[in-house]
């Protein structure tokens, strides 16, 4: 096994000391947690990339929308707005009709 010089600062030197805590063992369960960190990272950067293709409209996707919209837009902009009647109350008669029965 390959050996390694590190260099803590005094404070943590003396921590580990007093608790008497394997250096060794520490170093390398902070070197793999770190590794696994990075490589999580990476794949969660990929996945997500991945997905951002399959979200992200093409350039066809992209102007078929805005031709759609301005077909959309200019409907609505030439019909007139229908606007829906109010129905009379019960018991009256709309305007322009007879109470039943009069």
């Amino acid at each position: 096994m390959p050996r390694l010089q590190v260099y803590l600062p005094d404070d943590l030197h003396a921590e580990l000391k007093r608790r008497q805590l394997p250096a060794s063992e520490l170093l390398q369960a902070a070197v793999r947690a770190e590794m696994q960190r990075l490589d999580l990272l990476a794949a969660t950067d990929a996945y997500l990339d991945a997905q951002q293709q399959q979200v992200v409209p093409t350039p066809a996707e992209r102007e078929r929308a805005d031709i759609i919209a301005r077909r959309v837009a200019n409907t609505t902009r030439s019909t007139p707005s229908r606007s829906t009647p109010s129905r009379p109350a019960p018991g009256q008669s709309a305007p322009g009709q007879s109470a039943p029965g009069r």
